[in-house]
């Protein structure tokens, strides 16, 4: 059973969404300890749909459109305002910029937020979850919690790779101004394409 929530698991993190978009992004722009950063902040996003699917609180988003409804805006307004940011400072990069100026707790602030009005996150959990529960189990949170705990590392380690993988690339593209600003507009633009996939989802 362990094996294959491993796999899946695994499977389900490396898969691209706003979470990898804007940690590969990071790396790109702002480099390898900000991408840490941003994955960090990914990774805490998920703990509330975590808690609320292990406690049952997810359900009852599911059962209430105007909490999902709710939820679905602000995540949409989010993303577009992230999609703005990325398109005002496209070309604005300085790769020698000093660790305060780069501002880490505002990556880890806004990677927290782009996870946690996603409120498909929670009704997945509460879907994915409870698949791998052993059937005789006398003690189901506790060990949806420490499925949960496995989750949230391999999410951390492969948004780690991907942000340090993107560094890598932006390490090479630093004499390509061009490059760069190009690079910034198409995750604008992958932004705005996220949040208009939110925009017509249904629960």
């Amino acid at each position: 059973m362990i094996a294959e929530f491993l796999v899946t698991s695994l499977i389900v993190v490396l898969m691209p969404g706003t979470g990898v978009i804007y940690t590969v992004s990071t790396g790109l722009t702002k480099g390898a300890r900000a991408s840490i950063f941003s994955a960090i902040g990914c990774t805490a996003g998920i703990v509330p749909h975590l808690m609320a699917s292990v406690f049952g609180l997810a359900a009852i988003l599911h059962a209430s459109a105007m909490a999902f409804q709710m939820f679905k805006v602000c995540g949409v307004l989010y993303l577009a305002y992230l999609a703005w940011v990325m398109w005002k400072e496209s070309g604005s990069i300085e790769f020698h910029s000093s660790q305060s100026e780069i501002g880490f707790g505002k990556i880890v602030t806004h990677a927290f937020l782009i996870n946690i009005l996603n409120p498909k996150l929670s009704i997945f959990f509460l879907a994915f979850l409870p698949q791998f529960l052993p059937t005789d189990t006398g003690s189901p949170v506790v060990h949806m919690l420490i499925l949960s705990g496995i989750f949230m590392l391999m999410t951390f380690i492969v948004f780690v790779g991907y942000g340090l993988l993107a560094a890598r690339v932006c390490f090479y593209a630093s004499n390509s101004p061009k490059l760069i600003q190009g690079i910034q507009r198409v995750f604008a633009g992958l932004f705005v394409a996220l949040g208009a996939k939110l925009a017509v989802m249904e629960r």
